[in-house]
């Protein structure tokens, strides 16, 4: 099985801490359509496996018109094999999901929403510059389950200057209240060319508090986990088998084709990205000169991966795939590196898997590059 992703690179606002590719014009947006609805042609051959994920991404998907989504939707289901039951994710913001928007989203083959909440509280999204206010969060999510969306999930942000941890304890309990099956809860980081960063640089405020995150990290965790929770990835928290089919995927290791500027494809021998440019995108779809890059990946790059998405999962690292599918040397290699990391009860072995224990979670990415090949 395989997935499919359609990076839609326009949002109505800059937030404040975001480095995906976007853009805040949305002139080209028809044009913009039109070449995905190319590549999607062009690429049809790059997955032999049926899809059995959907994905529309950004940017903010939630801003295509119906008509817009229906064409890429007939273009997808005449070149592809869609499963009968795959996950159709399309992330929104708040302030896009009217009752009228979600009755036409209804009658489209989307079956889960992905709502970019990011925090319940005024302030909070003030300081992000979200496009929403906290009514209009809590009012899509009531307005999407009643339109029959019963597979969402929301997004949420930790460790922000001004979320105590009273605020992110509120956030926590209202997605439990809210009845929504699946939360995706990232920690903030400063990433190069935004505006935090920018601000952070020039002592308009204080750099992050890694201990606050930390603090607010455990407490996510002793929040979600009696509500009935599994952390089945470090960020992604979902009630019992609602774990996302797409994000699973990767962290799995199976084939995708990202199409659209800055979509990234994978097919386990080789990974390539399109261009960061929605002009230049656009040009060279329609020239049928797509500007892409293509890495092939050694042993060493598939072994490093699997590591650091493997090791972020509650299935942890198997050491059985690790023999038969990068050697003995690399499973020798693994043994060792992991063995402090078991000493200081970062890692757990439980049969032939390496888990993170609660210690760890929390440094995963460290732990990971320190296991590389």
């Amino acid at each position: 099985m395989a997935g499919l992703y359609i990076h839609i690179p326009f949002c109505k606002h800059a937030c404040h801490y975001c480095n995906f590719h976007f853009s805040t014009s949305l002139q080209l947006q028809p044009q913009l359509v039109s070449a995905l609805v190319t590549e999607l042609t062009l690429r049809a051959d790059y997955l032999k496996e049926p899809l059995e994920s959907i994905y529309f991404g950004g940017g903010t998907p939630s801003l295509l018109t119906p008509l817009q989504l229906e064409t890429l939707f007939n273009t997808i289901y005449k070149h592809f094999n869609v499963t009968a039951n795959a996950e159709i994710t399309l992330e929104a913001n708040p302030d896009d999901l009217t009752p009228f928007t979600l009755s036409t989203l209804n009658q489209l083959p989307i079956n889960r929403l992905s709502v970019g909440v990011q925090s319940f509280f005024e302030e909070e999204l003030r300081w992000m510059n979200r496009a929403h206010t906290a009514s209009q969060a809590i009012r899509c999510i009531a307005d999407a389950q009643d339109a029959g969306f019963s597979n969402l999930t929301i997004d949420l942000i930790y460790g922000s200057p001004s979320l105590t941890n009273s605020k992110w304890e509120a956030n926590l309990q209202k997605v439990i209240e809210l009845g929504i099956q699946h939360l995706s809860a990232y920690c903030l980081t400063v990433e190069p060319k935004t505006a935090l960063a920018y601000t952070i640089q020039t002592k308009q405020q204080p750099a992050l508090n890694e201990e606050q995150a930390e603090a607010q990290f455990l407490q996510l965790l002793d929040c979600l986990e009696p509500a009935g929770f599994e952390q089945y990835e470090i960020s992604n928290f979902a009630k019992h088998q609602k774990y996302a089919v797409h994000n699973t995927n990767y962290w799995r290791h199976k084939p995708y084709l990202g199409i659209g500027p800055s979509a990234h494809s994978y097919n386990l021998n080789t990974r390539s990205w399109n261009i960061a440019n929605n002009n230049k995108y656009i040009q060279g779809i329609e020239a049928m000169k797509p500007h892409f890059e293509i890495e092939v990946l050694t042993i060493d790059n598939q072994y490093n991966e699997y590591v650091m998405t493997a090791l972020r999962t509650m299935w942890g690292i198997d050491r059985r795939l690790v023999d038969t599918q990068f050697g003995k040397a690399k499973l020798q290699l693994l043994d060792q590196a992991i063995k402090v990391f078991l000493e200081h009860e970062q890692i757990v072995q439980i049969d032939n898997h390496y888990r993170l224990t609660r210690a760890g979670k929390f440094r995963a990415d460290g732990i990971a590059a320190a296991l590389f090949a």
